[in-house]
């Protein structure tokens, strides 16, 4: 018999951890390969993690809703039959491990030693808020690297090393010090609490939307600009047709769907805004893959629409629903998420008339969609009143510069003040 350990698996493009939101076995249950273990969430999707083994589940290593970095354990699976090193090659989701081979690895720890300094997320996260000094803890997992149940350990017990402390349980080499500080970005807040405050735990999605987001205004150098459109002709259009597409279609005919479809079309004729930055070059990507920002109460996800510039008003309509059922469901899936080219983010249904919107990494712009209101304008000396709407743009100033994006912002203007439904085809 031998234990084999499955581990977190990496679930899409940039994930680096998952919670479990509910264990679908139990230890003692008998699983084949490619049974369903758990349900894992993360910032970009949910799914099922299958096993890879067929066996005996020994023991569970995380709590649900817990959060691991990928490549933490998750559970222990007793199978008959070991795989030989040669079976193992290749794969990506999980480690097998022995646990009756120490000397092969005793002589992996020798042979590589600066492994152990290599910390998971959530064992840098919990040395931070509790002040541990990880060059002085001795590790219990896989080549003798520190696990998260090694840090809550030493928190229970209360004997933390400090960074001021002599090294009394270390026995990692001086030189194994300095991943842990490049890893160590910046150190936890302290907020001051009063009685009635509530502390809200932040999920697994919350966090990597916040390390996103970091990224993103840390590395891009953010610019602004905004352009006021008159909608009046596309308001007229889509009020004229709403009713009998929905009743044809069975879903809306939104104003999104049209802001979308003038997008894809400029972004064919200035493909600069279709890039993204790659150091010592400049990636201007072929397809044009609208990503569009959908909210749930608590997180935020960008599903693709893949083509856009090759769909109709009402394809664009189409999947702009399908993905915001998917998003609402529970029911998105890592595909759904990747090739985003460009952003556009419809702040406009909440009533936001005016935003600046932070970039989706590594893309090289965002557009925010505003709310179309009726404003006074003057059109030939005359006060008329009109369905006006702000279009704001979010540039990364590495690719793009002023000149081309207002082209490229007067071209999308253009398109949607100039809707007919002459010119303007929804099939």
């Amino acid at each position: 018999m031998a234990m084999e350990l499955m581990k977190m698996p990496q679930l899409g493009e940039s994930v680096t951890e998952g919670t479990i939101s509910k264990w679908l076995v139990k230890p003692g249950d008998h699983v084949t390969k490619y049974d369903p273990l758990a349900e894992v969430m993360t910032d970009k999707v949910n799914a099922e993690v299958p096993s890879s083994f067929t066996g005996i589940i020994k023991e569970l290593k995380a709590d649900e809703n817990q959060t691991l970095a990928v490549g933490e354990v998750i559970c222990s699976i007793e199978v008959e039959t070991a795989k030989t090193d040669n079976e193992n090659a290749g794969q990506v989701s999980h480690i097998e491990e022995k646990v009756d081979a120490p000397v092969i690895k005793d002589v992996q720890q020798a042979a590589e030693p600066s492994r152990k300094a290599r910390y998971s997320p959530a064992v840098l996260k919990l040395s931070q808020e509790h002040g541990i000094d990880l060059s002085k803890v001795k590790g219990t997992g896989n080549e003798g690297r520190i696990t998260r149940k090694d840090l809550l350990k030493l928190v229970e017990s209360g004997n933390l090393p400090k960074a001021d402390e002599p090294s009394a349980i270390s026995d990692a080499a001086p030189e194994e010090i300095a991943p842990q500080v490049n890893r160590q970005t910046s150190p936890v807040t302290n907020v001051p609490t009063a009685a009635g405050d509530k502390e809200i735990p932040v999920t697994g999605i919350r966090k990597a939307i916040a390390s996103n987001m970091l990224k993103s205004k840390h590395e891009i150098p953010h610019a602004w600009t905004m352009v006021e459109v008159d909608a009046s002709n596309m308001v007229k259009l889509r009020d004229n047709l709403k009713s009998d597409f929905k009743q044809k279609e069975g879903y809306n005919l939104t104003y999104f769907a049209f802001f979308v479809k003038a997008v894809a079309q400029a972004l064919t004729e200035f493909p600069e805004l279709n890039s993204m930055w790659a150091g010592e070059k400049i990636i201007q990507k072929k397809e044009i893959n609208i990503s569009i920002a959908v909210a749930t109460e608590d997180a935020l996800f960008v599903p693709v629409i893949k083509n856009a510039d090759e769909k109709s008003i009402k394809g664009i309509a189409r999947e702009i629903q399908e993905l915001a059922s998917k998003v609402k469901s529970g029911k998105l899936k890592a595909e759904d998420m990747q090739g985003g080219t460009f952003t556009v983010n419809n702040t406009g249904s909440f009533g936001s008339v005016q935003s600046m919107g932070i970039i989706n990494y590594p893309q090289a712009a965002i557009l925010q969609v505003e709310t179309i209101v009726k404003r006074p304008v003057v059109i030939n000396d005359m006060i008329a009143v009109r369905d006006m709407v702000n279009l704001c743009l979010s540039l990364d100033h590495r690719v793009l510069d002023g000149l081309v994006c207002g082209r490229f912002l007067a071209r999308v203007k253009e398109i949607i003040e100039k809707i007919s439904k002459d010119n303007t085809p929804i099939y």
